[in-house]
């Protein structure tokens, strides 16, 4: 099975947050890689992996990476496929102000989607509507998941409306 999704953080804690975007990966069904790569330790592995990450059947990179947050920038640099950027609160982060601001402010022709600090979850549901741009049968899959998500609304407030105060109105 070849990946097409390449998870990728700076550092293993980063972890929890990115395997968010594993477990949405894992549920639409696509293959998906799992490395730690760092652009201050490592940047040449960082740089041969984004220059070839395409002809390996990678169509999407989702990079995490806390403090300075370099990594997606660098790996945005180096490939001609979509990179999600992930910022993670660390343990060297500003309340992660910081890598924020280093993965949304890329200079002109080096595009990087930012989600939401700790955005793992939405990075991976990204990546899924990328992919599904191409693919009538992922799009529909991501179509069912949408519709389930304003599902889970419509119950709740079905299950609120039944929740009893003196001066509640609804």
């Amino acid at each position: 099975m070849t990946p097409k999704v390449s998870i990728i953080m700076g550092s293993t804690s980063d972890m929890p947050i990115m395997q968010e975007a594993a477990k949405i990966l894992n549920e639409f069904k696509i293959p998906f890689e799992i490395n730690a790569l760092s652009a201050h330790r490592v940047p040449e592995q960082v740089a041969d992996f984004a220059k070839n990450a395409h002809s390996k059947g990678i169509r999407v990179i989702i990079a995490g990476a806390g403090g300075a947050a370099h990594l997606p920038g660098v790996v945005a640099a180096f490939t001609p496929i979509p990179v999600i950027g992930v910022p993670c609160r660390s343990a060297i982060s500003i309340d992660g102000w910081d890598s924020v601001l280093s993965i949304l402010q890329m200079p002109p022709g080096i595009p990087v989607a930012t989600v939401a600090l700790d955005g793992g979850q939405n990075a991976g549901i990204l990546a899924v509507q990328i992919l599904a741009a191409g693919n009538d049968e992922l799009l529909q899959k991501v179509i069912d998941f949408k519709e389930n998500l304003k599902n889970k609304i419509l119950k709740a407030n079905k299950e609120l409306s039944e929740v009893k105060f003196e001066f509640k109105t609804n």
